[in-house]
């Protein structure tokens, strides 16, 4: 059996990939489309650890699994530079700042009122625009170069604007593929597989069978026993490996998962959602929130980390199962024509978003769509570092409303 570091002579960089993502886990606000703009700066543009094709092709790949798609690709990433330890330095140091801070709101020490905290909320949201537009003008010019492929991203744009968030973007990534198909076949060689290797195929059959068995052994050992932790735990797996798209669309799963069997207040519920859109990194931590304040026990730090495992644990296992296969189908033309229309689909997707709702829930009057220009012209035209616009979107958003 196969040592899963050999094929990666890099392993010793976790460090880096630790400190790196965890100044993403820091500052990344606005929710997973914008998380894929941040990583898209970092580290296709910025650093160069993968190229842009690659990078796409990353992203459709975690949109079509379930679970958190923007924490799918860092694990990736983070998989990339410095094999298994560098997907769990990734993974750790991208959630672990969302975490602490929704854990802490549980025991009361999060919560955010008044007007400035409004304003820095409001803010934020303006940064992850600018995030997202910088993201879509990047990978437009890449990624539908002719008419072809930019008629697919419409196509995509309409699909997601019709259809409800999750099965709209599934949907549009597999109209996209179908699309590649039949137009965008060509004598184009397929960029490398940077992840070629980087994950057994022992270990995919492995990673897919266990995640199987958790989801369905999860329910009937919770009734079997009536062990609270095992409910628990199997609630938070079940929402995470149901749910397609990642984000908000988890919210309605947990809702029904831990509100109707009455193992979380509504109004708790309502209020941890409130303090999740302020914290920065994945929103799948609001799991962490939930298993603080979760009765019966387990709960407190505890039930924290039983939620954070439990929801995040699926959307890794399948993203494993998938990559030792998905090497050996993309080098097939016809897999390549089919990944020029899904990238060209995934184009449409961010463009939707970029709308509805990063557009629609943050820019309300024309000084914030000066704002979102101003953050738009720092990153794109004087490349200006993420958190330096992250630092002036907050300070314009309390200054605001301390204005009134």
């Amino acid at each position: 059996m196969r040592d899963l570091t050999e094929h990666h002579p890099d392993a010793g960089r976790w460090p880096e990939v630790f400190a790196v993502f965890l100044r993403l886990g820091l500052t990344s606000f606005g929710g997973p489309i914008a998380h894929l703009g941040y990583f898209r700066d970092a580290f296709v543009a910025r650093r160069r650890w993968l190229s842009e094709a690659a990078y796409a092709e990353l992203v459709a790949l975690c949109q079509f699994l379930p679970g958190p798609a923007s924490s799918q690709v860092g694990f990736a990433i983070g998989l990339l530079r410095a094999g298994p330890a560098g997907a769990l330095a990734a993974w750790l140091a991208f959630t672990l700042p969302s975490a602490i801070l929704m854990t802490a709101f549980a025991y009361g020490a999060g919560a955010m009122k008044g007007p400035l905290a409004l304003g820095l909320l409001h803010g934020l949201k303006l940064v992850a625009v600018a995030v997202v537009a910088q993201a879509v003008f990047g990978m437009a010019r890449s990624l539908t170069p002719d008419a072809r492929r930019a008629g697919l991203a419409l196509a995509a744009i309409v699909l997601v604007t019709a259809v409800s968030a999750a099965l709209g973007q599934v949907g549009a990534i597999a109209l996209g593929a179908v699309g590649g198909l039949v137009l965008c076949r060509s004598d184009e060689t397929a960029p490398p597989d940077v992840l070629a290797g980087a994950v057994p195929p022992w270990a995919g059959v492995a990673a897919l069978g266990l995640f199987l068995v958790l989801l369905v052994a999860g329910p009937i050992a919770a009734s079997a026993t009536g062990e609270p932790a095992i409910a628990h735990f199997s609630a938070f797996y079940r929402s995470g490996a149901l749910v397609f798209g990642g984000g908000h669309v988890v919210l309605p799963l947990l809702n029904e998962a831990v509100v109707k069997p009455g193992w979380v207040d509504p109004n708790a519920f309502l209020a941890g959602y409130g303090a999740a859109q302020a914290a920065p990194g994945p929103l799948f931590t609001f799991a962490a929130y939930l298993g603080a304040v979760m009765r019966p026990p387990p709960n407190g730090i505890a039930g924290a980390l039983l939620g954070l495992v439990g929801i995040f644990l699926p959307g890794l296992l399948a993203l494993l199962a998938a990559l030792p296969f998905w090497g050996r189908l993309r080098t097939r033309p016809a897999a390549q024509a089919a990944m020029r229309g899904a990238n060209a689909a995934v184009v449409g997707i961010l463009a939707s978003a970029l709308y509805n709702p990063v557009w629609t829930s943050a820019v309300i009057d024309r000084g914030d769509f000066a704002a979102v220009v101003a953050g738009f012209v720092l990153l794109t035209a004087f490349r200006s570092p993420p958190i330096l616009v992250v630092v002036l979107g907050a300070g314009l958003g309390l200054a605001r409303a301390a204005l009134g």
